[in-house]
């Protein structure tokens, strides 16, 4: 997170080396008068409690309760004992351009004295915790597409920049000059929080932006994107636009993507790089084993890569207006290409390209760094790359729809086992998502109104 988090403090007002630093310290160090505690659900529903500084101690201390199963799809029902929010100081983030005086930090949800398995953010801990067991270290960058839209009064949505109305608009030099304050507020947040921005695009779809911070470990990576999706939706809500991260919200348009770019290390030591044996892409047999490990368990994957009924509206498309959808339709590899599921765009990382805008990144992460894992145990041999475009006649065909990908979570104990080590918490996701598939299948749309009403 910010590499803020320890306040200097001048000598008039030094404290004794024996004194601990409180996170009301580092709130008073920054003029933060109030704290967003902030936990996520399953889903990635950010979910809080604003704090003053002046009850900062007794958040510390774990008295912040919450009813888990008012708060969302967190493991819990009515009759449970309270998620206590335990605060990670080393993510407090000051937003004083959200609000004067603002920070939020992540926290890791406990019940009972102990952290909660249903957790995502303790759950990705956990797998973190598994990798470095063996020694190893995951680093992870992200990408985060959205949309900027506006919710018409009939329902329907249209993009908030009208002009930006082009089939092609990517890249364009107006869109972004259009979006300016918009864009640029975003990025200067990033920066002022040590993120590192370093490119704002428009991309491929009307309306489609993308703005890149720099990689991080693999915690810090997952807690930035749950951050900068607030910052962008209150930011563009203060510009009167909704910022959506909604996998498809046209159906003639590219899709929202969230890339992952993944790598392992082991201390200071990169060990993605390697002699390759002849397969071209400078990778070690760790690495090569990890993606064999995505790949076999992908199907699975998709279920928390891309948990939405609507996800499958993006990876099931098979054009857009400007005439490619991004997004793999099989789990295949290879070099610098942006058809495959992993594409490898150099030998110290790869990039998996099949999750969308609504993944969870705390349980997106955990569960492919799970893959990968379970791909370095079993010395998982993926072979040889695929060529531009193409795939292995093998290769996992990626699940057609939601009910598809909780199909393959559950005949697939690897990943079924992923969310900290529990099947159970497998079991339960999976019948959150088969519920969610069935409450929108059994609601009659205008498809079917217009395909069916006298079609007999």
């Amino acid at each position: 997170m910010t590499s803020v988090a320890t306040p200097a403090v001048s000598t008039d007002q030094a404290v004794p080396e024996t004194h601990r630093i409180s996170l009301a310290d580092i709130a008073r160090a920054h003029n933060v008068r109030f704290l967003l505690a902030t936990f996520v659900d399953m889903t990635g529903k950010p979910c809080a409690k604003l704090v003053p500084v002046a009850a900062a101690d007794e958040l510390e201390s774990g008295t912040m309760g919450f009813a888990g199963y008012a708060a969302g799809l967190i493991g819990q029902q009515p009759q449970d004992a309270d998620l206590i929010a335990v605060p990670d100081l080393a993510s407090f983030t000051p937003v004083p351009f959200i609000k004067e005086g603002l920070a939020i930090i992540h926290c890791d949800p406990h019940v009972n004295g102990q952290p909660w398995p249903y957790a995502p953010r303790v759950i990705l801990k956990n797998t973190l915790a598994r990798l470095a067991g063996q020694g190893m270290q995951a680093k992870v960058g992200a990408e985060v597409e959205y949309f900027l839209v506006n919710k018409n009064d009939d329902g329907t949505l249209s993009t908030a920049d009208v002009r930006d109305d082009s089939p092609r608009p990517c890249y364009d030099a107006r869109g972004v000059t259009r979006m300016y304050d918009h864009l640029t507020s975003i990025s200067e947040a990033m920066n002022v929080l040590g993120w590192g921005n370093y490119a704002n695009d428009h991309e491929d779809a009307a309306g489609q932006f993308e703005q890149n911070f720099n990689y991080a470990d693999a915690l810090t990576t997952a807690d930035r994107v749950v951050t900068l999706r607030y910052i962008l939706n209150i930011l563009a809500e203060q510009r009167g636009m909704t910022a959506t991260f909604m996998p498809k919200p046209f159906t003639d348009r590219t899709g929202t993507g969230l890339h992952f770019h993944l790598s392992l290390w082991s201390g200071a030591e990169a060990l993605f790089p390697g002699d390759d044996g002849g397969r071209g892409l400078g990778l070690s047999d760790l690495a090569y084993s990890f993606i064999g490990g995505i790949l076999e368990h992908a199907p699975a994957l998709q279920a928390f890569l891309a948990p939405t009924v609507n996800s499958y509206k993006r990876s099931g498309a098979t054009t857009s207006s400007s005439g490619a959808t991004w997004s793999p339709r099989r789990a295949s590899f290879g070099g610098n290409d942006r058809t495959h599921m992993i594409r490898v765009p150099d030998n110290k990382r790869i990039e998996l390209r099949s999750g969308d805008g609504s993944a969870n990144p705390y349980l997106a992460i955990a569960t492919a760094i799970s893959a990968g894992l379970d791909g370095v145990e079993k010395t998982v041999d993926p072979g040889l790359p695929s060529g531009p475009g193409e795939s292995k006649p093998g290769a996992h065909l990626l699940p057609a729809t939601l009910l598809h990908a909780v199909e393959a979570l559950r005949r697939d104990p690897v990943i079924l086992s992923s969310l900290s080590g529990d099947q159970e918490i497998g079991k339960y996701y999976a019948d959150a998502k088969e519920e969610e598939f069935l409450s929108w299948h059994n609601q009659v749309s205008d498809w079917e109104i217009r395909t069916y009403l006298t079609s007999i």
